[in-house]
């Protein structure tokens, strides 16, 4: 009976949704112009996009100029290893990528975030193999509270989708409330989130001996990732790899 009832929704939805595109035309994400479908760019927004790809730093992902070996790895990691196996990111951080993650973060675009996630399920394919359970990094209650939602929380529900891998939303907690991290340098940053992340006792099982996926939406100088990721190698998680929709290249690139 329910196989027959899903077959009927199924057939159903062939019929209905095109005729809901009539009357409801699908919008391009960024601009709002008619796209062909739902969940799309236009080709002049797509083509603004910067996606990352190989050749990058083996560790955190940081794009090369040019090829430099399978294993090669960038100044910065090369100088202090991250606390995470490995990190990606589907987007550069720029103009044209910063209005969709700041309407996604800060101006109630959760539409968005089905579309980032399988952009994101794409650039970090190899993290998301073998791994065990996707986390988001948290925000604290007030600041959920005023947004009503984690846009980090919200690109890992469509990870876990897309992957089958477990979501855990509310494995790790900020317990207290930090300035935001925009406009701050690297070693405020870190700084500032001393002592404000938590994995509580009763969460540690999730992450025993377990491959863990952090997910956020940007990763700027990694301050944020690698203290979450210290956290959960210290509640036993076996590694961390971290996911971002997008990552600042640029040292002078816009505050987030």
């Amino acid at each position: 009976m329910q196989l027959m009832a899903a077959t009927l929704l199924s057939r159903a939805s062939r019929f209905l949704l095109p005729a809901l595109d009539i009357v409801l035309p699908p919008r391009c994400l960024a601009c709002r112009s008619v796209v062909d479908g739902q969940g799309q760019l236009c080709a002049a927004c797509w083509r603004q996009l910067t996606f990352l790809d190989d050749p990058m730093c083996a560790i955190c992902g940081f794009p090369f100029a040019y090829e430099q070996g399978p294993d090669a790895l960038c100044g910065s990691c090369v100088r202090e290893a991250p606390e995470f196996a490995a990190a990606r990111a589907a987007l550069r951080y720029d103009e044209a990528s910063r209005g969709l993650i700041l309407a996604l973060k800060h101006g109630d675009r959760t539409d968005l975030a089905p579309s980032l996630g399988r952009w994101l399920t794409r650039a970090g394919a190899a993290l998301l193999e073998g791994a065990d359970v996707l986390v988001p990094v948290p925000l604290h209650r007030r600041r959920l509270f005023a947004r009503r939602y984690n846009q980090a929380a919200l690109v890992a529900e469509a990870l876990g989708r897309a992957s089958g891998l477990e979501l855990v939303p509310d494995l790790l907690r900020r317990k207290r409330s930090t300035p935001p991290q925009g406009g701050l340098s690297r070693s405020a940053r870190f700084r500032n989130l001393e002592g404000a992340i938590v994995l509580p006792a009763e969460s540690r099982p999730a992450v025993q001996g377990r491959t863990v996926v952090l997910v956020d939406d940007v990763m700027t100088t990694g301050a944020t990732v690698r203290t979450c990721s210290q956290v959960l190698l210290r509640g036993g998680a076996r590694e961390v790899r971290v996911l971002t929709v997008a990552r600042v290249v640029r040292p002078n690139s816009d505050p987030i």
